[in-house]
């Protein structure tokens, strides 16, 4: 991998990082975040002993891409006034576990291995966030169920390895979920519990009862890699096959909950605590909510990138508004987390225009993402007899996105599990969301309550004749005097 002397790279020993952890979902997002973290603690010599074995389930090309630059990559930070590229060496060796399923076997099973981590989307897990109940019925679950010593999924794996470390006697890994899943940790000892269970009840108690799944929060906006990404790097002199791009901001807090011992991640700025609840919900709500009320609006009005739709002056202080004044008072104290500090620094980062995020990538999944992440807000304003008119013209928002034009007419693609349905829904009410609001599973028993139900067709209409940026005037305006 060759590079120029602008480049920051590996100044440790990368023969001596011991692979004590396996990474299943080698991606963009594992390279940008976990990994830097790894590649940290051994630049700053305070262990050798957390070095990384990444391994693929889906997808050999990035094995391919990787392999023959010894796991090597770069990470090109993006800020607004200048970009960094630095080398990471932290990955040690790759899998593409469906090339050779006992080699991946082999790696779970070695006893330097202590700590396997996720990044497998939500869908590699096979469970209902809401309910932790297991969905065995994907063909690749019953395959793994008529040949366990031959898995295909991540349960699969992590339930033989299991089963052959707890045989020979060998302690049992902490298994950490990153992925952006509600109560990681939940949802991935429910997968690998309820799997194992399947075909070995007394292997299932087991790992429920030795195994640690501690949750985590992570966040650091990364783009995928692109044409532009590739020419970028090579101007920094770098010949790389598979560079990744992300921002300077990083976060991960991880709950205190290991088995065999755990990395000394808060020497590199990891935050460890006993409770993540907290945590997790202002990040849903701030973040994840604020995302969701910025992309329906601003694709509306013609914006197609986060920093393009915050640059005009209405939809920055309608983001900034919604978070302060409707979102925030409801959410209990951080421990040492200030809550306007962390606002700020989000509408700083959705700013960037060198990590600007795609709107239509914020706007897919809707029916999954606003249940989750803006809904709850406004059920427990209402409770709580608060304002939340601009959490509302959200969901107004949302609702005129999906009949699939802009307010100019342009064409939308909608992509959502539940498209066929609230298309047609939203089509045909109109401007009277009664409809869209009988889908119970998004909307549960907000949908029945009559004065949202007023709330919403009267921002839906004043959408339709006024147009975003008037219909947020008007309510900042509302806002405003609210608030005095």
């Amino acid at each position: 991998m060759a590079h120029s002397n602008r480049v920051a790279i590996p100044t440790y020993d990368r023969s001596a990082l011991t692979p004590a952890i396996v990474h299943i979902g080698v991606g963009s997002f594992h390279r940008a975040h976990q990994a830097v973290y790894f590649d940290e603690l051994a630049e700053r010599r305070v262990t050798s002993g957390w070095g990384i074995v990444g391994a693929g389930l889906r997808r050999r090309a990035m094995k391919e891409a990787l392999a023959p630059q010894g796991g090597l990559y770069t990470v090109i930070e993006r800020g607004a006034e200048r970009d960094t590229a630095r080398v990471i060496g932290a990955i040690r060796r790759l899998l593409f576990a469906p090339d050779d399923p006992e080699a991946m076997l082999s790696a779970l099973t070695d006893p330097q291995t202590r700590l396997v981590t996720l990044t497998i989307t939500g869908d590699g897990y096979h469970v209902d966030p809401s309910t932790l109940v297991f969905d065995d019925s994907a063909p690749e679950i019953r395959a793994d169920l008529g040949r366990p010593a031959r898995p295909r999924t991540m349960p699969g794996y992590l339930a033989e390895a299991l089963r052959r470390r707890r045989r020979a006697g060998s302690a049992p890994f902490s298994v950490l979920s990153c992925d952006n899943v509600p109560a990681n940790g939940s949802v991935a000892r429910a997968s690998v519990v309820s799997h194992a269970r399947l075909h070995d009840e007394s292997l299932a108690r087991w790992i429920d009862d030795n195994v640690a799944f501690p949750s985590s929060i992570v966040d650091r906006i990364t783009p995928g890699t692109t044409e532009a990404t590739h020419a970028l790097v090579r101007r920094f002199g770098i010949a790389d096959r598979w560079p990744v791009p992300t921002e300077p901001y990083s976060q991960w807090i991880i709950e205190d909950s290991f088995g065999d011992g755990r990395p000394p991640l808060e020497e590199v700025g990891v935050r460890f605590v006993s409770d993540l609840a907290p945590f997790e919900l202002a990040k849903k709500r701030l973040l994840n909510g604020g995302h969701s009320a910025l992309a329906y609006l601003g694709y509306l009005a013609g914006h197609r990138r986060t920093d393009e739709a915050l640059a005009e002056p209405v939809l920055h202080e309608f983001l900034e508004t919604l978070m302060r004044n409707e979102v925030a008072p409801l959410l209990a104290e951080v421990p040492g987390l200030d809550l306007d500090d962390y606002r700020d620094t989000l509408l700083e980062r959705l700013a960037n225009p060198g990590i600007a995020d795609e709107l239509e990538r914020l706007c897919a999944r809707g029916s999954t993402k606003m249940p989750a992440y803006l809904l709850p807000s406004i059920v427990e304003a209402r409770e709580r007899r608060r304002s939340h008119e601009l959490l509302t013209l959200a969901v107004a928002g949302w609702f005129r996105y999906l009949r699939g034009t802009d307010m100019a007419g342009e064409r939308i693609e909608v992509t959502d599990p539940l498209k066929e349905r609230l298309q047609r829904l939203a089509i045909i009410g109109g401007e009277d969301p009664r409809g869209l609001l009988s889908e119970t599973s998004v909307f549960g028993e907000l949908g029945r309550q009559p004065g949202f139900i007023a709330d919403l067709e009267l921002a839906l209409e004043a959408l339709d004749r006024d147009g975003p940026a008037a219909v947020i005037e008007d309510r900042l305006r509302s806002s405003v005097a609210l608030a005095a």
